[in-house]
Parts: structure tokens; sequence; C-alpha cells
């Protein structure tokens, strides 16, 4: 595998390189008592589940081409544990991180597994040792463990238990994957005590970064975040939404992700709220001083501000409220860019699409759109919105937003 350079400069320039992870058998290991704990709600069929997002993750494949790559997550930790100080090092921090699992008693037996029986206990919780541990069926949510800005990237602090081993694995990813020997340097870690999850950050613009303080994303983390951006990358302006802190809006990008530059997906009720400190701005203080803070009614007028472009709101759901609510569930505001224009989101949002079509998309089924050949409309630059079955996916509460972190996209657009 080539070296693999960090960029992304926008939420919708022409994907490179993403990294996903196709559910496995973590996914059967849900069961009715545990899910709760699991953060799941649902129990998916596998085998229905590993189909949807095999489509998707060939849909990426057509984007992407031969210079780009659709890279798992597994594969990577596999390749990762081939390495004896990477297994070494995951124990460490498993039990470190993790002291109310006890693992921490069987701290030497797992650095006595092999690469693959410790491969097959990170991912299933599953080992031939007198424990276990939970599995972990959230890691299809990649957008969590991390997220690129510009050229560096930001490990997660997730909120809760069940997804902090997530956080340990791409750490030794990035550490120990040849393919990211250029890019130590450019990993952001941040405090303890703070939370942060990847599906509350949005890349606005090169200038310009969008953090949902959330459910899963402390005041501190926010902060924290805006103080390593603005010192270390080109980012001037970090946009702070502050939501609901409920599991329904548990990340920003269940209520908003961008199409284009100048058009977004929403959930209205939430996105449109206006009022004192929901939109608040920071930027770098002058000789030393600390943040600038700027205030906006709310995130319209705030975009608009720091972008310098007049962003239509496409309203998930349509104009309906009943509807809004309904799509917003399963997922209609967590569209994925794959270019500028060319979306992918769940053929179940019927009236989501209709209101991209009604902005001059054509809506097209991922079949068709793997059907065309390279010298497609979408190398042409029509605007597309591509509706993936997602009847199991769905269940998961996360869209193909959720389940996609870019590594790296043309800064140049098309």
């Amino acid at each position: 595998m080539n070296e693999i350079s960090l960029s992304i400069y926008s939420e919708t320039s022409v994907l490179n390189t993403v990294l996903v992870h196709t559910p496995g058998i973590e996914m059967n290991l849900v069961s009715p008592e545990n899910r709760e704990d699991l953060l799941f709600e649902d129990i998916l069929f596998l085998s229905l589940a590993r189909e949807e997002h095999e489509m998707m993750c060939s849909v990426y494949q057509k984007v992407v081409g031969p210079g780009g790559a659709v890279l798992q997550v597994a594969d990577l930790l596999r390749t990762s544990f081939e390495q004896e100080d990477a297994r070494l090092h995951f124990v460490d921090r498993l039990c470190r991180l993790l002291p109310l699992q006890n693992l921490q008693a069987f701290e030497s037996e797992l650095k006595q597994l092999s690469a693959e029986e410790l491969w097959n206990f990170a991912l299933t919780g599953a080992s031939p040792l007198s424990m276990h541990a939970l599995p972990l069926p959230n890691l299809m949510f990649t957008r969590d463990v991390a997220a690129v800005v510009c050229d560096h990237i930001m490990l997660s602090h997730p909120a809760t238990s069940a997804r902090a081993r997530e956080s340990i694995i791409m750490s030794i990813v990035l550490n120990y994957h040849p393919a990211f020997s250029e890019s130590k340097d450019r990993v952001l870690v941040l405090p303890e005590g703070v939370t942060f999850e990847g599906g509350d950050l949005l890349v606005a613009s090169e200038k310009v970064v969008i953090i949902g303080h959330s459910e899963r994303t402390s005041f501190g983390g926010v902060m924290s975040i805006a103080k390593h951006l603005l010192a270390r990358t080109e980012i001037e302006h970090v946009l702070m939404v502050n939501l609901p802190k409920e599991r329904s809006y548990m990340h920003l990008d269940t209520v908003f992700t961008f199409a284009s530059d100048t058009e977004c997906l929403t959930f209205p009720p939430i996105i449109d709220l206006d009022g004192l400190n929901n939109i608040v701005s920071f930027s770098a203080g002058t000789e030393g001083a600390e943040l600038q803070t700027t205030t906006h009614q709310n995130l319209r007028e705030g975009l608009n501000e720091l972008l310098g472009l007049e962003i239509d709101f496409i309203p998930c759901g349509g104009d309906d409220p009943l509807s809004q609510q309904r799509e917003q569930w399963t997922d209609g505001a967590n569209l994925f860019a794959l270019a500028p224009g060319v979306v992918v989101g769940y053929h179940r949002n019927i009236r989501t699409f209709e209101e991209m079509a009604k902005r001059g998309y054509r809506v097209v089924s991922a079949e068709g759109f793997l059907s065309y050949h390279k010298e497609s409309s979408f190398e042409r630059g029509e605007k597309l919105a591509i509706k993936l079955n997602g009847h199991e996916l769905s269940r998961g509460r996360g869209g193909p937003r959720c389940m996609t972190m870019p590594l790296s996209r043309d800064r140049t657009g098309r």
C-alpha cells in the first residue's frame, strides 16, 4: 500500500481515499440484552447489512478510481498488529483507559496472544482466555473515530466506554501502519477529560470548520479542537453549533451535512433555531491573546458571513414537519458528498430526494450509478443524488456520512 497523504480542505471536493468498516461477525454478537450497552436500538441482519455496505463501497470505488483507495479499518489493524510493539501498545492503552472492565487482570495473557487472536479480540471481544469484552458493532460508523482537517488528523475521545476501544484501534493504525509513517507528527491528541466524536466536525472550507457541541462532544472538546486547529492548520475560524443533548441529535451530521459548497441538507427544527449563544465562532486572538469570540443569530447567518457565500439550506423530508421528523430519524440529513453536487443517501428518504430533484439533482440508484461508463454525466459535472438501499444499515441509526471517514480529497474540486 502506498503512503497515505492526509488532505481534507472541504466536505465536498472529489473523494480520493476513504476509510470504512464493512460490518463483520461483531455485528452478530449484538443481543437484546446487550444492545443498549452497545448503543444499538435494534439488531441488524448481518448478511443484508454487509450487502448494502458493500454496494456503498462500490460506489466509492467508482469515484476514487484506480488512483484512490477504499480502505477497511480491520485490514489496516491486522497489518499493524504484525508488529509486536503495536500489540503491546494496544493492550497497554486498553488496560489504562478502561479500568472498570478489569482487563488488567489479564494484561500479560493478552500480550501473549498471537496477532490474529488479538485482532479478533479487538473487534469482537472474544479470545481464548477465560474472559471476554463487548464487541464493536459501532466500528462501522468510522466517521466518529477521528477527523481529518487539512493535513492533520484529530483522534476522537468517545463520550461512552462502549466506543473507547475504537479510538485505540485508530491510534494504533496511525502509529504503526506503514502507510501512515509520514503522518505521525500530524496526529492531534486531545487532553484527558474532554469528549469529541468525528460526526460533530465538518470542514466547510479551507478556512472554516464547523463543530457541534452535542451529546457526544463536550464544550471542552470544542475549545481544545479550536485551539489545536487555529494554531497548527490553515483553519482561521471554528464555528460552534450548540445542539440539544439528546440521542436523536447525537452528532451535528445527524441534522446538517453539505451537498456542495453552497448547498446543505438540514433538519429545520434544530438548524433553523435562533438564539443567544446557539452559534458561536472562534478565531485566533492577536499578540498571544485568548481566542476571539463572535456570536451569530443562527447557523445560516454565521456560515454566510464566514464563507462569503449564500448557502441554500435544503430541508430533509421537504417542507412537511412530520416528514422532516420521520426522515431525520432515518438519516435523511446524513448525506455523504463524493464530489461537489454528487451525494449518496438512503433510498427510503423519498421526500429528501424529491427536494434534491427540485434543486436540479438527477436522482439515480446506486446500481444505475455504477453502470455509467467513464465518460458519464458525473464526470461532466452533473448534479447527482444516489439512492442506496439501507433497510438494514439504517436500523443502526447512522447514514452514509456516519459510515465514512475521508482521508483525502482533491483540493481543486472537480
